[in-house]
């Protein structure tokens, strides 16, 4: 599997920075880069094949929160995974709200961004901590009732839900509900297709809104 990465930062220097890591790595390639939100908007959807947008929080004009707003509304978006300086909790809340999969610091060491895009690229991990989940979960403005989708779940299906709903990754839920990960994988898959989410952070998000957490 071959991920196509798109980088937006309104920074040169730290886009050529981005560009040498994701260059080293066989299963990844850059096709694109954008240094505004507008422009990176225009840009995914020109674009034919995008797996993954590695987003600044901050730039000019139209902001990353913005942009992976317009983004991921696109049809067949790709992932959004925010780049910050800073560990802030509610501008990485409202990004996730806003369509984002995770976000990492600009500080992060090559391996980890790396392994960030795999995951995100994947769908199986949540890369924002719980709390910034329910901070997230905070810029919907109502909670609703579980929608039909839900009741299609077989009981084995809601009970890796709730797991995975508390942020646990599958290896955890596989421990937890005596399952091997492949298997946690599997269910996992299959929740995200009949509920219509893209991730494990949209799972999360998904039980948070309409109360289907503890």
């Amino acid at each position: 599997m071959t991920i196509h990465v798109v980088v937006v930062d309104d920074q040169k220097l730290f886009r050529a920075g981005i560009r040498m890591i994701l260059g080293t790595q066989p299963d990844i390639v850059l096709v694109g880069e954008a240094s505004s939100g507008l422009d990176a908007v225009h840009l995914v959807r020109d674009l034919v094949d995008v797996d993954v947008v590695l987003m600044d929080i901050s730039m000019p004009g139209l902001d990353g929160i913005d942009a992976t707003a317009a983004v991921t509304a696109l049809p067949d978006p790709p992932r959004v995974i925010m780049l910050t300086t800073f560990d802030d909790d509610d501008n990485i809340a409202r990004a996730i709200a806003a369509g984002a999969s995770g976000f990492v610091l600009k500080d992060i060491r090559a391996e980890m961004l790396i392994s960030a895009v795999r995951s995100v690229a994947e769908g199986t991990a949540v890369l924002a901590r719980s709390a910034t989940l329910r901070l997230a979960a905070q810029h919907v403005p109502s909670r609703l009732p579980a929608p039909a989708s839900f009741a299609t779940l077989t009981e084995r299906e809601r009970a890796v839900f709730t797991l995975a709903a508390t942020g646990l990754n599958n290896a955890e839920i596989a421990q937890t509900a005596f399952l091997s990960e492949a298997t946690v994988k599997s269910y996992v898959s299959r929740i995200l297709g009949k509920l219509g989410l893209r991730d494990r952070v949209q799972l999360v998000l998904f039980a948070i809104r309409h109360e289907l957490t503890d």
